[in-house]
């Protein structure tokens, strides 16, 4: 029953993971590492799922919580800075596609570079969750969920529209 689950979960999921990773750690080998880190936490946490929230809900708290314990790792380690790739030259966007390939690119780029709390909320919101869900993920009303979206939206309203 737990690995039906935890193979329900990967396969249904699986994109969402990858966006909320990506929304927390830039460096691509680092999202690699913490893909497996993700897969063993579901693995080791679906046994004691009980259903009380939806399984895309409780997937999304599974990784948002390896990701957190990610970051404070990585926060008291020594800081190395590498170039991005994640912003194409508009130049080479030749239609819709790349254009809106492009846009989400860049869109995924400014919420990595978001403090963690908006960061975190950005993920999700991203990824279709309500605003329920979202304070369920997290811990947090959905008033706290509603007030990060308003900021949120300014945020990258602003830098979205500078570029």
């Amino acid at each position: 029953m737990a690995s039906d689950i935890f193979d329900q979960a990967l396969a249904e999921h699986a994109a969402m993971i990858d966006r909320i990773i990506a929304g927390m750690e830039s460096n691509p080998a680092c999202r690699d590492e913490l893909r497996q880190e993700v897969a063993l936490a579901l693995w080791r946490a679906t046994p004691s799922w009980r259903q009380a929230s939806s399984l895309k809900t409780f997937v999304a708290r599974v990784t948002h919580n390896v990701c957190v314990s990610h970051v404070r790792r990585a926060s008291r380690a020594p800081k190395h800075h590498e170039l991005s790739d994640t912003v194409m030259d508009k130049a080479e966007a030749t239609d819709d596609a790349d254009v809106r390939a492009d846009l989400g690119r860049r869109l995924l780029a400014e919420v990595s570079k978001l403090p963690r709390g908006m960061r975190e909320v950005a993920t999700l919101y991203l990824d279709d969750f309500s605003a329920r869900e979202i304070g369920e993920t997290l811990g947090i009303s959905e008033g706290a969920v509603f007030t990060r979206i308003t900021r949120l939206r300014e945020t990258l309203r602003k830098v979205m529209d500078t570029e």
